[in-house]
């Protein structure tokens, strides 16, 4: 089950979504270490785990607003191994919200040690022209709301 995190007011960051997660023998090389790709894989379900309890989903976003995310930017930092049959969490916190770009601060976590460090942009475009689109209102006003 996700969990929610409110912190402390004197940090940047009052909202963190977490979404946790085992790792499988597929998602790990042959010394069962997990492939830096998976990484991207982890970022993007916790994003679109994050989306849901706002209320939303891709395919809602599509049909109704006729709207897609793409990701624009993506940094990742490495900084320990994650190995087979590790719980993590992802972590999902919104760092700044524009009209048509939303940036992310993640992390995958196991326990209290921070395995890997990401900020990810992403961007609302139209489904038809993939040309760039304000988010709709109310995805927007959600969004800040998890933001500082």
């Amino acid at each position: 089950m996700a969990k929610i995190s409110l912190k402390n007011a004197q940090q940047t960051q009052l909202f963190t979504y977490s979404f946790p997660l085992r790792i499988y023998y597929e998602d790990t090389d042959s010394g069962g270490v997990v492939y830096h790709g998976q990484y991207v894989r982890f970022l993007e379900r916790a994003r679109t785990e994050w989306l849901r309890f706002l209320g939303f989903n891709n395919t809602e976003l599509e049909r109704k607003y006729k709207m897609l995310w793409v990701v624009t930017e993506m940094s990742m930092n490495f900084l320990k191994a994650a190995r087979l049959d590790d719980n993590l969490d992802v972590t999902v916190a919104v760092e700044t919200m524009g009209r048509v770009r939303c940036t992310f601060q993640q992390e995958v976590k196991r326990g209290d040690e921070v395995l890997l460090k990401a900020r990810v942009t992403v961007a609302s475009v139209s489904a038809t022209s993939f040309k760039p689109i304000e988010f709709p209102a109310d995805v927007k006003r959600k969004m800040e709301a998890t933001c500082l």
